[in-house]
């Protein structure tokens, strides 16, 4: 199989583009001149898959764990993502850097003391803000953040990478559906309005990260220098981002992309070691280990709690919402990790993207919710305060509670405006390549059209008050995305046992 048997269009002749193009623009408008019917609307549907589909999201999603395992371990694990002899495109921490910024960066911070203090005032079940709460607190948040939601990444970049770099095809959603649909349908009608839904689903994704973001650093600034968290300085914020991001994504992925990636790791990556020393250390040593316990052994229940027997709506809340959340970004997330896993093996990859992220988000949020878990039941408390007023607040509160606080409230809102940028340049990337045809390069003019995009969405709506309604709408994509994911499992399947029973067949002829 070759990718000249798929069609490839690298320009902006691309029906995909102008579909997507000027459905993004209905969109936006109905946005602004309908801002409360768009939120009415969007609230309905986001209900509705919630509450008739929040039990197939949790087996869907448990399902992605399964199967990635099972990759790793499998016959299939020592298949390489690439031609036999093809080494791996990136280095292990280049690789490792790029993935991680664009698939956690920007929410890590955001929710890494916030999640945790919510679920401690709030919990699924027992007593609110007391030393059980402060437990699930902890275990809840390494369960939203950790293995479920990098399988979900990974089943799109494993299907993705496989199709591409091992049987040639464009790097498009729909060439992972070749096996079951065959490559006539793929051209047609069913890859386009597969690879729209990637395009939406990137966009949307986006424009409410975006708009997360900057109130994130203009709660950063607020610490800081007083400013007030006004929307305009959110726009201003953004402008200044997407014209950052725009420019790294240009440049290209070995340029902008790779270097700010590693940048944003170093920092982040310090910031968390310089936490964990100055605050309290032991209790974020004993809050990791018994965090980590109690979510090893509830993983089951934790996986499959519904409680619709109480009609306990916290799962719908949380898990399911985050289940669905991490879904719609999983064609944007997938398609650039794919990008850059050229030449790994499965197992290696595998490895990468589901059990090293996982550990990385379960040692941060150790780190900064163990901390804040601290300051609520044995310090000064009044983050739950902060929190209340805005989660972008919380982990700049937090920071505020240690020596040399505005230098690492300054370090804060560097890191997350670094991982603001990775995280926009890899989507404006993304939908490049997902609007010319799967080019792994391509033009620079879409992917400064998509920049400019993704950046004046999320200020129009950010100045209109709609950006509730878009997250909500971007999260009522995940459910064709689930269903999507679970064709890509059967396909991929399907062609992982067709190359090894073809190379059987070809060692017995040699034999």
């Amino acid at each position: 199989m070759s990718n000249n048997n798929l069609n490839q269009n690298n320009s902006f002749t691309s029906s995909t583009f102008w579909i997507a193009l000027i459905v993004v623009v209905l969109f936006l408008l109905y946005g602004v001149l309908a801002t409360d019917s768009l939120t009415v609307a969007s609230g309905v549907a986001f209900n509705f898959a919630i509450s008739y589909f929040g039990w197939l999201f949790l087996i869907g999603v448990f399902g992605f764990v399964v199967f990635t395992v099972y990759l790793m371990l499998s016959k299939y694990g020592n298949i390489r993502l690439g031609k036999d002899d093809e080494k791996p495109e990136y280095g292990l921490f280049t690789w490792f850097a790029m993935l991680f910024s664009c698939g956690m960066g920007i929410g890590l911070v955001f929710w890494g003391v916030s999640e945790p203090v919510w679920h401690y005032m709030g919990p699924p079940y027992g007593t609110a803000e007391s030393a059980e709460s402060a437990r699930l607190a902890l275990s809840y948040s390494f369960f939203h953040w950790a293995i479920h939601p990098w399988a979900i990444y990974a089943v799109v970049a494993g299907s993705l990478a496989y199709f591409t770099y091992r049987k040639g095809y464009p790097m498009l959603l729909s060439s992972t559906l070749v096996p079951i649909f065959g490559e006539e349908q793929i051209e047609g009608p069913i890859g386009k309005i597969v690879n729209l839904i990637g395009v939406f689903a990137t966009l949307f994704g986006l424009a409410t990260s975006l708009g997360l973001g900057a109130l994130s650093v203009g709660a950063g600034l607020n610490m800081l220098f007083g400013v007030e968290a006004t929307p305009a300085l959110g726009v201003g914020i953004i402008i200044v981002i997407t014209a950052a991001a725009i420019v790294s994504t240009l440049t290209g992925i070995d340029r902008g992309i790779k270097w700010l990636s590693r940048i944003a790791m170093v920092l982040g990556l310090f910031l968390m070691g310089v936490v964990f020393l100055v605050g309290p250390t032991l209790f974020i040593l004993d809050a990791f280990t018994i965090g980590v316990g109690d979510y090893l052994q509830n993983f089951l229940q934790m996986s499959f709690f519904v409680d619709s027997i109480g009609e306990n709506p916290w799962p719908g809340w949380w898990t399911i919402f985050y289940w669905a959340w991490w879904l719609s970004w999983s064609p944007f997330v997938g398609t650039f990790i794919a990008r850059v896993s050229r030449g790994r093996t499965i197992k290696e990859f595998v490895a990468g993207t589901l059990l090293a992220p996982s550990l990385l988000c379960i040692i941060w949020m150790s780190v900064f919710g163990g901390s804040a878990m601290w300051h609520e039941l044995f310090g000064a408390g009044g983050l739950t305060d902060a929190v209340g007023a805005g989660e972008e607040f919380g982990f700049y509160a937090l920071l505020n509670t240690f020596p040399a606080s505005e230098v690492l409230i300054f370090l804060g809102v560097l890191v997350v405006s670094i991982f603001f940028i990775t995280s926009s340049d890899s989507g404006t990337y993304v939908n490049g390549m997902l609007t010319s045809g799967g080019n792994l390069n391509p033009p620079k003019q879409i992917r400064a059209v998509w920049g400019a995009l993704e950046g004046g969405i999320a200020a129009i709506l950010l100045l209109v008050g709609g950006l509730s309604a878009v997250q909500t709408t971007a999260v009522v994509v995940g459910l064709p995305v689930l269903l999507l994911e679970i064709l890509m499992i059967i396909a991929l399947l399907k062609a992982l046992r067709s190359e090894v029973d073809e190379t059987k067949v070809s060692s017995k002829k040699i034999a």
